[in-house]
This record gives structure tokens, C-alpha cells and sequence, in this order.
């Protein structure tokens, strides 16, 4: 893609209402858009890192036997009136003109769990995970930190339907595997840690998969031992100790929320009377477990991991263009070696960013360049052709150096 085609534009300064740095950022490189607090526009590169967030996503997910669907996110308040939850402040509440109640989806067990049961009636049609990427509503009062704590957000949900404890139990831990190869493809994977969190109503603890960064909103004790966290929250039931390994050494980060996983058991099944029949004829109720991931806040969580003072430092695995191809001098040879090698590497299939722009000063494109973060610069200037190269920085490098033109044609 041109840069000189992109409607958006880079700003010299954050606004100044926004402190978390992943808001900052994003916003100041034309990522997202901020409408209103807690609702953003994903702008073109912010939606192509979104697309390979989700991308990921499914097919990790897929990997453990998903089936993707998409559901409504408007809900009629019958289905909420038969778990007891309509009452809950976090809801959008609104009138059809006919004076029908709905609410707008923050989450989907009252919808999944009637639409499963729908073709669910014996052991033999077990197990069944179900899954979807879609807008979620939430009214939340303490709306901040830029993509981390949003009131619209896009959320991945996956839905697991059990015969008994023993399927459910060995489904959960296939998840926990798979939220770990997601984060890790996602580049946040040595900073991620499994974290135990209230179970509320459904069982003793349920995990949160939380990211360490100095900017993160919830407090943390990791086990350096074990690698595995418990939230503040809850940390007092443990008496201050790993619930592994029983040690007193526990360190306090900061961290993220980047995934969450429950074991709902009977608690949906029971309220919409969803049975399956057994070998032996006889009927049981159907057992759960909800897995989430917010694909915002870990867009959120990698920016607030991977930046530097000049701007993001985005990973290859999700970067919106793999090389940012820039042509800082408006001569004939440079505009044409520029044209040339943007072609070429579109040829080898290589995602460019092509910086053609000619209203920007070479110290401005730099500066751009850093801030917007893809993963490789490569540099056509002057300078560079008088040595028959171009110049190649990887964005994690203080230092370029000079490969002969001649050779990027070879790695293309």
C-alpha cells in the first residue's frame, strides 16, 4: 500500500485525555480513532492488525475442534429473565417500538445455551464447542486506559458442552494450552502468565491469562518458581502463598487481562432445563465451561509491551505491513529504485508499506516510520544508491546497515 493513499494521518502529540500508552500510540500513528470514551474506530493499519489478531485466534481455536458462528448481539429479555441476570447494570438496556425489552449482548450464555440445546439430545451427540468473534456491549463506569477497558469491544467467546466432569475438565485444559499459543504467536507470550481468579457463582476459581507491563491496571502475585499467578483479588484465601508450590516468595506486577476461563458446570444448563440422555435412558443436565478473549485489549496489551519512546514496535506475526519501504528524496533515481523495489517485493509476496509521500521532509518520514512501528525499514535515498544499496533497520535496532540492491532482489 502507498502512504500518500492512506486517508489518515500520523499527529505530532497524544491527546491529552488519554494517559495508557497503547491509546496514546495507537491513536498519534493512526491506528484507531477515539468517538467517545470507550468506543473506538479501528482506522485501515489498525483493522489489519486486528484481522491477524483474529486470524490467529481462529486458528488456534480451530485446532481444538471450534465451529465459528456469529450470533446476535440483540438479545430479547425473555432469555435473560430465565437465568435471573437481567437485572445486571452492565447491560444496554432498550424499547422496540412495540414496547418489547431488549438489551445489547456483553455476553452470549443465554443465547448459546437454548440454540445448542436445539440439536443436543443424546451423549452421542457430545461434546460441542461453539465459538464466535463479534461486538460486545458494556456499560462500564470506569471506562479507560485506551483499548484495555472499553464499553464496544469485539471479543472471541467459545462455548463448551460436556457429558460430564471428566470431558469438561480435559476440554478446559486444551483451551489453556491453546490461549498460551495464542498469546505467544501474538508476541506477549513470555509476559503472559495463568493467573487464579474468582470463580464467582460457578466455582472456586476460574483463570485470568495476564500480561506483566508497568502500565497494567490489576496487581498480581506470581510464584517466580512456578509461573503460575494469583490476582490480589483473591489473594487473601490464599494466605499469600502459590497454591502450587505452597512458597511464600511471591513477586507483585502489574499486569493486563488479556484472557479469561470458566468452568460454568450446570449453572446455564440447569436454568434452561437442557438434559441429554444417557447410555442407560436416563437424563442429565449438560455440563459448560466459557473461554474469553478480547481482541482490542490484547491489541491494547502488545502496544503496551512493545514501544519505546519513539513509538509502537509491533511483532511480525501481527504487524500491519511486514517492511515500510521508504523513498526520502524527490529525485528521479530515487523515485524510480523506490517504485521498482515496491513492486518487487509485492511480486515475492511481501507486505509494504510504500512511503511515496513528497510532502514530507526525510526527517519526518523517520520520525513516522518509528512511531507507526512495522517490523523492517528499508531506506532508498541518495546516500544509499551512491553505494549501490539501500539501507535495512530492523525497528528493534538502534542501527541500519547497507545491503546491495542486487541481494534484496536475491531475498525477495
Amino acid at each position: 500500500m502507498k502512504q500518500s493513499q492512506l486517508f489518515t494521518k500520523t499527529l505530532k502529540e497524544a491527546p491529552r485525555d488519554e494517559k495508557s500508552p497503547n491509546a496514546k500510540l495507537l491513536i498519534r500513528a493512526g491506528f484507531i480513532d477515539k468517538l467517545t470514551a470507550g468506543v473506538y474506530s479501528y482506522l485501515p493499519l489498525g483493522l489489519r492488525v486486528l484481522k491477524k489478531i483474529e486470524n490467529i485466534i481462529r486458528e488456534e481455536i480451530n485446532r481444538i475442534s471450534g465451529q465459528e458462528v456469529l450470533l446476535p448481539a440483540l438479545h430479547p429479555k425473555k432469555n435473560w429473565k430465565i437465568t435471573d441476570r437481567w437485572q445486571y447494570k452492565e447491560m444496554f438496556k432498550l424499547k422496540s417500538r412495540e414496547g418489547k425489552d431488549f438489551s445489547l449482548g456483553w455476553t452470549h450464555e443465554e443465547i448459546v445455551t437454548p440454540l445448542v440445546q436445539n440439536f443436543v439430545k443424546s451423549y452421542k451427540d457430545l461434546p460441542v464447542f461453539v465459538y464466535q468473534i463479534q461486538d460486545k456491549f458494556r456499560d462500564e463506569l470506569r471506562v479507560k486506559s485506551g483499548l484495555l477497558r472499553g464499553v464496544e469491544f469485539l471479543m472471541k467467546d467459545l462455548y463448551s458442552f460436556h457429558r460430564d466432569e471428566k470431558d469438561l475438565n480435559e476440554y478446559y485444559e486444551k483451551v489453556k494450552k491453546a490461549y498460551f499459543q495464542i498469546f505467544k504467536r501474538c508476541g506477549i507470550g513470555k509476559q503472559t502468565f495463568l493467573t487464579l481468579a474468582s470463580g464467582g457463582t460457578f466455582s472456586k476459581y476460574s483463570h485470568e491469562f495476564q500480561t506483566l507491563t508497568p502500565y497494567g491496571e490489576d496487581r498480581i502475585y506470581l510464584c517466580p518458581k512456578c509461573k503460575l499467578a494469583t490476582n490480589k483479588e483473591i489473594m487473601k484465601e490464599q494466605n499469600y502463598r502459590c497454591q502450587k508450590c505452597k512458597s511464600q516468595k511471591l513477586e507483585i506486577k502489574k499486569a493486563i487481562e488479556v484472557g479469561n476461563i470458566f468452568k460454568l458446570k450446570s449453572k446455564f444448563s440447569e436454568a434452561f432445563n437442557f438434559k441429554f440422555k444417557e447410555r442407560d435412558g436416563k437424563e442429565r443436565l449438560i455440563l459448560m465451561g466459557c473461554y474469553g478473549i478480547g481482541l482490542g485489549r490484547l491489541m491494547g496489551a502488545i502496544v503496551e509491551v512493545h514501544h519505546d519512546k519513539n513509538g509502537i514496535i509491533w511483532p511480525d506475526s501481527v504487524s500491519p505491513f511486514q517492511i515500510h519501504l521508504l523513498s526520502l528524496e524527490r529525485s528521479s533515481r530515487v523515485e524510480k529504485i523506490s517504485r521498482k523495489l515496491y513492486k518487487d517485493l509485492q511480486k515475492g509476496g511481501v507486505e509494504v508499506f510504500y512511503d511515496d509521500r513528497e510532502d514530507k521532509s526525510p526527517a519526518e518520514k523517520l520520525i513516522d516510520a518509528d512511531l507507526i512501528g512495522l517490523p523492517m525499514r528499508m531506506v532508498v535515498s541518495e546516500r544509499t544508491l551512491a553505494r549501490g544499496c539501500v539501507e535495512i533497520k530492523k525497528r528493534n535496532q538502534k542501527r541500519g546497515k547497507l545491503i546491495s540492491i542486487s541481494k534484496v532482489k536475491k531475498l525477495i
